[in-house]
């Protein structure tokens, strides 16, 4: 396998399957750890770094569990790869702009990834799609242990896993659920689900986390605190708050299907309308108009798609995917031509397809 190959891929967080797959897109669980032989990241030097991937190298290459994983020199590949590794939410962002020996460990159904020298000497992440917490766990309690059969991790009886941020301390443990909520946007009531959930200790980020911007209103939601509280405590805060914040946005979409269904309706057909008619259109519209087709696609007033197909494009649309379907680096223009181009192609024919197959019957 290689990264090339990911691209005609649909990883698991894109499946558009699993419990309130709805509204939400996938289930994300991060485990920080650190070796203990090791400096903290901030401290280690660069044949420390390098030693510290070599020795996650040889537990890669060793164990059957990790039969047929991709792993990847990050600081070897392009900035386009690297980019596309982003979008692909195999890795962070601080992950592929950092300049020290890096690595990336890729399961080829894109399930978990690890990520070698980020923060911490290690970050195990297992993906689930739709609201699968405890699937989730069960995932990346099994990577985690593989790895501690043939490693020692840094840890204290008192405080934990060690990690080179002492917020990340205890657990080592962030449970992330990405949603898409359309409708409490259109309904202004986002920024009061928000602040009820910093209230609760849980964060509010964008899709691609830390710092992002909530493109095509998909949110990260995630604990803040790992400290002094269980793995089985951590899940069930999460899971206890999701049901919540699924039926605030689904009595918006309701509510606007009810009282203003002629303009919800409008707005969805132009938004469809202008993805299949615009000649150039940016990253970042092309999430928003998505977004609103999505929901129209989970109401009923849209036909003919479905969501891991829509999941898709919003994923495609991203600049290196883009880039990578072409098969060459494009300037913004250039990427906005294309974009329109890819959008007009797929939306079309999956319309053509459609109607063939309502005629035949």
């Amino acid at each position: 396998m290689t990264i090339d190959d990911l691209l005609r891929k649909r990883g698991e967080w894109l499946r558009g399957e699993g419990p309130e797959s709805d509204i939400v897109v996938s289930t994300r669980i991060r485990l920080a750890r650190n070796l203990a032989e090791f400096p903290f990241a901030s401290r280690a030097s660069q044949q420390d770094r390098e030693k510290i991937e070599e020795v996650i190298r040889q537990v890669v290459s060793q164990s059957p569990f990790f039969k047929d994983v991709l792993f990847v020199e990050v600081d070897k590949i392009s900035e386009l790869d690297r980019q596309f590794l982003v979008e692909r939410q195999l890795m962070s962002r601080e992950h592929a702009e950092a300049s020290h020996p890096r690595a990336l460990v890729i399961h080829p159904t894109e399930r978990f990834s690890l990520m070698i020298n980020e923060e911490d000497h290690l970050r195990i992440q297992a993906v689930q799609s739709g609201l699968n917490l405890e699937a989730c766990w069960q995932l990346v309690n099994e990577v985690d242990d593989e790895i501690e059969k043939h490693v020692v991790y840094a840890f204290d009886e008192k405080f934990g896993y060690l990690t080179a941020c002492p917020t990340n301390a205890g657990t080592g443990m962030r449970v992330s659920v990405m949603l898409h909520m359309p409708a409490l946007g259109m309904a202004r009531q986002i920024e009061k689900v928000f602040r009820s959930l910093q209230k609760l200790s849980l964060a509010v980020r964008g899709l691609y986390g830390e710092g992002s911007q909530a493109m095509g209103e998909l949110y990260q939601i995630s604990n803040q605190i790992t400290l002094g509280r269980s793995e089985q405590e951590i899940l069930k805060n999460i899971g206890d708050i999701i049901p919540s914040i699924l039926n605030y946005e689904r009595e918006a979409r309701a509510f606007l299907l009810k009282e203003s269904r002629d303009q919800l309706h409008d707005r969805i057909s132009r938004a469809y309308g202008i993805l299949r008619t615009a000649q150039m259109i940016s990253s970042e519209e092309a999430m928003h108009l998505l977004s609103s087709v999505r929901m129209g696609v989970m109401l009923g007033l849209i036909e003919d798609l479905d969501i891991p197909f829509l999941n898709d494009l919003f994923l495609h649309v991203q600049p290196a995917h883009l880039q990578k379907l072409v098969g060459t680096e494009l300037d913004g223009d250039d990427r906005n031509l294309e974009r329109a181009r890819f959008l007009r192609e797929q939306l079309n024919r999956r319309a053509s397809a459609g109607q063939q197959k309502s005629q035949s019957i």
